[in-house]
C-alpha cells in the first residue's frame, strides 16, 4: 500500500513517545514519576457527574446528537462568556460546541488554509497548531517567543511579504507551554495586525480559568475589533477537570464559526447529549470548584518551583496555567536533559523543543499530578545532582 505524503511527514505526537518511554520503565518494575501531561489528576465535580449519570439513563440521549450541539448548550455558553467577560454571543451563529478544543484546532485550518497558503504560529506552541495547517497543505512560518519578549510574538518583526501570504494568526494566552500571560493592549496589536494584512485570528484560551496570586486573564475577543478578525477556543477539560469527557467551544466571529461548523458536519456527527448535559451543569452550576482546584494547583506551584530554583534552574512563578516553564543550564540540550533526568531519577519531564525550535533550552513540567507523587518527584529533584558531575 502506499500512504499519503501527509503521513510522512507527521511527527509523532510528544506524549505519546513520553508514555511509551514512560510503560518501558514501568515494565521493568521501575517507579516512575510524571511531570509531562498537564491532564488534570482532580475528579470532575460531583454535581457535574451526577447530572452526566442522570442523562446516560434517558433513551434520548442513546440517539445522534446533532453537529452543532444542543441549543441549551450553545446558551449556556454564551451566558457563561456574558458573566465571565461580559460579552454577549449570539447563540445561534457565534457560538459552537467541540469535541474538546482540540477537535477544533486541528480543523479550522480546513477552513482556510490552501495548499501553499500561510499559518502563523507560535514558537514554542501547542503542537496541533502546526499539524492542523499541514493537514490543510498549508506552510508553518514560526514565530519566536522568548524570554525578551516576555514570550509575546513580536508581529512587527513578521516580514510583509511574510503576512500578505498569511491566512491564519495563532494564539494562546495563558500560554502552553511557556505559562506566559497576554493582557488586552497586546491583543489590540494583534487585532490591528490581523486588519492590516486580512487574515483570520484564532486564540486558544482554555487556561482562562487557571489562575493565581489573584490574576484574573482576558479573553481575546474583549479586544476592540478582535470580533471583526477572531475567534476563541475555550475547553472544560481545565475549567472543570473534564478531560476524559472531551468538550469545548468555540465562540466569535460568525463567518469563521459557521465555515468550522460546517466542516464539522460532514466530519463527525456531534458530541454525546449526556455529556452535553453535563457541561451545562458545568456552566450554570456552582463555580467555587474553580477556586478550590486552583488553590491546589498553586500550593503545587510554589512547591515545584522553590525546588526546581535550588536544583539551578531559570523558573519564575507562573500567574496562569497548569505548567512551569523552566529554563535549562548551559550545556544540556532539552533532550538531553529530560533523558538523564529519567535515566538517573525516574521523573519525566516534557523538553521544549516537542513544542518548537525555540523552546530549545527549556523543560516544561505540569501540576497536574498527585500531591503524593509531586512529593515524591520533588524528593528525586532536590537530590539530584546532575551538575557537579
Amino acid at each position: 500500500m502506499r500512504l499519503a505524503k501527509r503521513i510522512g511527514k507527521l511527527p509523532p505526537y510528544l506524549f505519546v513517545e513520553i508514555s511509551r518511554k514512560i510503560a518501558e520503565k514501568r515494565a521493568k518494575g521501575q517507579d516512575v514519576v510524571s511531570f509531562a501531561i498537564g491532564d488534570p489528576d482532580i475528579p470532575t465535580p460531583a454535581h457535574i457527574i451526577a447530572r452526566l449519570q442522570e442523562a446516560t439513563l434517558d433513551p434520548a440521549n442513546h440517539r445522534y446528537p446533532e453537529s452543532d450541539g444542543l441549543p441549551e448548550l450553545r446558551q449556556a455558553i454564551a451566558e457563561w462568556y456574558e458573566k465571565r467577560f461580559g460579552l454577549a454571543f449570539d447563540p445561534n451563529k457565534e457560538v459552537l460546541p467541540l469535541i474538546g478544543s482540540k477537535e477544533g484546532i486541528g480543523h479550522i485550518a480546513l477552513c482556510f488554509i490552501d495548499p501553499g497558503d500561510v499559518a502563523l504560529v507560535p514558537d514554542p506552541g501547542y503542537p496541533v497548531y502546526s499539524v492542523g495547517t499541514m493537514f490543510a497543505g498549508g506552510e508553518v512560518i514560526f514565530l519566536p517567543l522568548n524570554e525578551q519578549n516576555d514570550f509575546l510574538p513580536d508581529l512587527e518583526q513578521v516580514p510583509p511579504e511574510i503576512a500578505q501570504r498569511a491566512k491564519l494568526l495563532w494564539l494562546n494566552y495563558p500560554n502552553n507551554p511557556t505559562a506566559a500571560i497576554a493582557g488586552l493592549d497586546f491583543f489590540e496589536k494583534a487585532v490591528a495586525f490581523a486588519k492590516k494584512y486580512d487574515l483570520a485570528v484564532c486564540h486558544d484560551g482554555p487556561y482562562s480559568e487557571v489562575a493565581f496570586d489573584g490574576y484574573q486573564p482576558v479573553s481575546f475577543l474583549q479586544a476592540p475589533g478582535a470580533r471583526e478578525v477572531g475567534v476563541e477556543f475555550h475547553s472544560l477539560s481545565k475549567s472543570y477537570n473534564m478531560t476524559g469527557w472531551r468538550i469545548g467551544m468555540v465562540v466569535g466571529n460568525a463567518t469563521m464559526v459557521d465555515a468550522l461548523m460546517r466542516v464539522k458536519s460532514n466530519l463527525d456527527s456531534g458530541i454525546p447529549q449526556a455529556i452535553q448535559l453535563a457541561a451545562i451543569a458545568a456552566l450554570r452550576g456552582p463555580q467555587d470548584c474553580i477556586a478550590e482546584h486552583n488553590t491546589t494547583y498553586q500550593r503545587r506551584r510554589d512547591r515545584l518551583v522553590e525546588v526546581l530554583q535550588k536544583l539551578g534552574l531559570r523558573v519564575n512563578k507562573p500567574l496562569a496555567s497548569l505548567y512551569v516553564w523552566a529554563g535549562i543550564p548551559q550545556g544540556y540540550t532539552s533532550a538531553d536533559f529530560t533523558a538523564q533526568l529519567l535515566e538517573e531519577t525516574n521523573v519525566v519531564v516534557t523538553p521544549g523543543t516537542g513544542y518548537g525550535p525555540s523552546g530549545e533550552g527549556y523543560i516544561r513540567l505540569s501540576l497536574t499530578i498527585p500531591d503524593d507523587r509531586l512529593e515524591e518527584g520533588l524528593k528525586r529533584l532536590a537530590s539530584w545532582r546532575p551538575f557537579q558531575k
